[in-house]
């Protein structure tokens, strides 16, 4: 029997629950003292909680609440989850980083030697090119920090533990950051941003927080049920983003542009815009609608639209827009040299 095999016939054996002696363990798998010590050893450095009791009447036992039975898998099941963490590995801020840590290794570590040595370093034979910088949209842009990795851990250990988290969201729209008690249900990636799910506490509602924007997080003890019928595949599709485009509107007040029927139709092909409110005005132009009334987001997007696009609200922005047209049609009225 090799040494991983016989760590998990140990496991196996003290997953039972009763506390097993050394020399029971080197009697059943026919081996000495010293190599179950080790064998014990290399189950403790792969995170599993056995504990040690000393005398006469001592042993080995697995910690109090902890099961984990062996899990046979094939050596293409092995690498397929390897992949998997390679691919998670090249996104910004992972949940439960260091636990993915530990769980490759005792994925490497079952393996036999011959795949043992092609896959301990999976970033030789698996490449994962990261999402580029959406220049257009660079308010979903956010670089990883310390306090992102650690938001989205604690969601995570709401969610697993059925426990209410609190934290300070920081809101750029205003400029403000206030503090929020949530009942986390869900996370979900989009383009490079972790987002959290969860019932407001405060406004008994269910919201999107971006993971970047969350400050000091905790878990309290206080317990909830999560609702049954939530999932968070209901958020997926830009659901979630059309859904807090809405609440935004009603909190931060709306630009308001008027567009040509086919500029509102390439406005409907972009992942982001196109969760804006369209209306047809009746004059076969349409109004759309956007929550976000700053110029930095406003006047590049009428340069990209071109003419035709006309900005009606906030009506304050019209003369700098104008101002910045008339700017650059002066440097491309000469004559090209």
């Amino acid at each position: 029997m090799n040494p991983i095999d016989r760590a998990l016939g140990i496991l196996l054996v003290l997953s039972a629950g009763k506390l097993v002696s050394a020399t029971t363990l080197s009697e059943r798998f026919t081996v000495s003292l010293r190599t179950i010590y080790r064998d014990v050893d290399r189950l403790i450095a792969l995170g599993v909680p056995v504990e040690a009791e000393r005398g006469a009447e001592g042993g080995y036992r697995l910690a109090g609440g902890y099961h984990q039975p062996p899990v046979a898998l094939t050596r293409k099941e092995t690498a397929a989850l390897l992949v998997a963490l390679a691919f998670v590995r090249g996104i910004r801020a992972t949940p439960l980083a260091s636990e993915l840590e530990t769980a490759e290794s005792k994925l490497i570590s079952a393996l036999p030697k011959s795949a043992k040595d092609l896959l301990s370093r999976a970033e030789r034979i698996i490449g994962i090119e990261p999402m580029a910088v959406d220049v257009f949209h660079h308010a979903t842009q956010a670089p990883p920090v310390g306090e992102w990795q650690a938001a989205l851990d604690g969601f995570m250990e709401g969610i697993l533990a059925g426990c209410r988290v609190r934290f300070e969201h920081r809101n750029p729209a205003r400029d403000e950051i206030r503090e929020h008690e949530v009942e986390p249900y869900g996370i979900l990636f989009d383009r490079n941003l972790w987002y959290l799910a969860g019932r407001s506490v405060d406004a008994d509602d269910l919201r999107i927080y971006r993971a970047d924007r969350l400050r000091n997080l905790t878990v309290t003890g206080l317990r909830f049920r999560a609702p049954k019928e939530f999932s968070v595949e209901s958020l997926l599709g830009g659901a979630w983003l059309s859904r807090a485009m809405r609440r935004w509107a009603q909190e931060d007040g709306l630009a308001e542009l008027r567009v040509t029927a086919e500029q509102a139709r390439r406005l409907s092909q972009d992942w982001f815009y196109r969760h804006a409110l369209f209306t047809p005005d009746g004059t076969g132009a349409v109004r759309v609608r956007l929550a976000d009334t700053s110029a930095e987001r406003l006047y590049p997007l009428l340069r990209w639209l071109g003419p035709g696009a006309e900005l009606i609200a906030p009506e304050a922005l019209r003369a700098g827009l104008a101002a910045e047209l008339a700017a650059m049609a002066a440097a491309h009225g000469g004559a090209a040299p």
